[in-house]
């Protein structure tokens, strides 16, 4: 028997020229690519990390630059007659860290001295921007061709300095006066695209380059970056196959489970669903379910936002923002959720058409989860390496039918709760009740209240159905004696599983939960 070759995955790979040489998978984007080309020359474009926009980049660079043979087979062959070569600028703000104003000198002179090296160094010596529109005017006079112009994850220095007011200013004006060239540059301009994580307002960066046209929220440019279901199931269908065989999972689950913990992002309300391309080539090429993208980085300056507003983190689910939050996105701490949503950590869930709002959520369970579990340590003394076995605990404990083990357990989430929230303690102890019961909704049927009238927690296990209620300064009894009063056991009672209620008050003094009564 033949012996089967793995096929190459493009993971971590952002050259469109290395993919094409090397012979790696890749899903065909390039009529979309040609359309966008050939319908304007200035643009943004918003998605998450690891979403493919290095990659897309690439693809214009080559693109632009003639290089046909790169394209063979692909849909843009036989789209573009001319192939003509233009210059192009490439600039990549992603590989490097920003701590102090010297580096982002330091990376714009890097690509300005090697742009001076092909179109000359009469401005060397000028300030960036002027560097930069000398360079842009003199490759178009060169070549005698109009000029491309590309930058990756432009916001990487903004982002990296959200919690540093005046460094945040000082990139903030450094880049203002950098991409603000493009404007005055449009004479000398083919094509232009920015592309980053955020978008920040006109009060910001962007207050001097207000034609671009941000195709973000474009519902023709949608599936420009990461992968439909089609193109996944038309383009690895090997790989599904071993993946369904390695995990037991037919056809319909394999596909069920993809969409659950991958799918979901979608950047305009009505348009399909978008699954993370990252993910997606991991867990094809392992043949593993896995948190691929959230192991990537942590989203530590998003946790720091939440602190810094005290930001209910009840409300992530169902948050509704006006549409005019999506078109002026700003790296505001009083703001959280528009930085929080371009991130990719929520995403569009429901549009109301009347009032023109938006309403957020997690976009599946890899980010849902993630998130929630690397959130946790920030608020409660459970280490960050503890909190996966903590929640196994909680569910094999009330799985087993052990209130009281599962309430002792929780008591060790309040232990230690930060002195400087002692006047946020209902807050903060809602907040915690929040984690740990959506937490356990990974390996059970879990509930926190989402509106009055209902209890402050459900959880649902093969034998048991538990109504939890929580009382801050009152009793165990008063909470008790709530479950019955409201109802709450009403519409378990034909279930079949045992009822369990249990009642449990929290100590603001000693910032704990004090006292709980369980009864089946």
């Amino acid at each position: 028997m033949a012996k089967t070759i793995r096929r190459k995955f493009p993971i971590g790979i952002q050259s469109f020229k290395s993919l094409r040489q090397d012979n790696y998978l890749y899903v065909d984007k390039t009529a979309l690519v040609y359309e966008l080309t050939n319908s304007g020359k200035p643009f943004f474009l918003s998605r998450p990390r690891r979403f493919g926009k290095s990659l897309l980049l690439s693809t214009l660079e080559a693109y632009f630059r003639g290089q046909k043979e790169l394209f063979k087979g692909l849909a843009i062959e036989e789209l573009e007659e001319e192939w003509l070569t233009y210059p192009v600028l490439h600039l990549d703000l992603n590989a490097r860290k920003y701590s102090t104003p010297q580096d982002l000198d330091a990376i714009l002179n890097q690509y300005l001295e090697s742009w001076e090296k092909l179109y000359g160094t009469e401005k060397q010596d000028r300030a960036p921007e002027e560097r930069f529109m000398y360079q842009i005017q003199r490759a178009a006079e060169l070549t005698g061709h109009p000029v491309v112009v590309l930058v990756d994850e432009y916001d990487k220095p903004l982002l990296q300095s959200l919690q540093d007011k005046e460094l945040h200013q000082a990139y903030k004006e450094t880049l203002k006066a950098f991409y603000g060239v493009l404007k005055s540059a449009d004479q000398y301009l083919k094509f232009y695209l920015l592309t980053g994580v955020t978008k920040f307002g006109q009060v910001s960066v962007f207050s001097d380059l207000n034609q671009l046209k941000d195709i973000s929220m474009d519902p023709h440019y949608n599936t420009l970056c990461g992968l439909t279901w089609q193109e996944i199931a038309d383009n690895f269908q090997p790989e599904l196959q071993l993946l369904g065989e390695r995990n037991d999972l037919s056809p319909d689950e394999v596909r069920e489970t993809m969409t659950r913990q991958y799918d979901g992002y979608h950047f305009m309300y009505g348009e399909e669903g978008i699954f993370n391309p990252f993910s997606v080539l991991n867990v094809l090429s392992d043949a593993t379910f896995d948190d691929y993208w959230f192991k990537t980085g942590t989203p530590t300056f998003l946790i720091e936002l939440l602190k810094k507003t005290d930001y209910d983190l009840r409300n992530l689910e169902g948050m509704q923002l006006d549409v005019n939050s999506f078109a002026d996105y700003r790296a505001d701490a009083s703001r959280p959720i528009p930085v929080i949503y371009q991130s990719g950590y929520l995403t569009i869930k429901g549009y109301d058409k009347r009032f023109r709002l938006y309403t957020l959520g997690f976009p599946n369970d890899e980010v849902k989860y993630g998130f929630l579990n690397f959130i946790t340590p920030f608020y409660s003394s459970v280490p960050a390496k503890d909190s996966a076995f903590y929640i196994g605990k909680f569910v094999n404990e009330l799985e087993s039918g052990d209130v009281n083990a599962f309430m002792t357990r929780l008591r060790a989430f309040f232990a230690g709760i930060p002195y400087e929230l002692n006047d946020k303690t209902e807050r903060h102890y809602q907040v915690i009740f929040y984690l740990v019961f959506r937490l356990m909704g990974q390996f059970t049927e879990a509930e926190v209240r989402s509106c009055k009238g209902r209890a402050d927690a459900v959880v649902k296990t093969p034998d048991y159905i538990y109504v939890f209620e929580f009382k801050l300064e009152g009793t165990a009894e008063e909470a008790l004696a709530q479950i019955d009063d409201k109802g709450y056991l009403i519409p378990y009672t034909t279930d079949g599983r045992q009822l369990v209620k249990v009642g449990a008050n929290f100590s603001a003094k000693e910032r704990n939960l004090e006292k709980w009564i369980s009864i089946s």
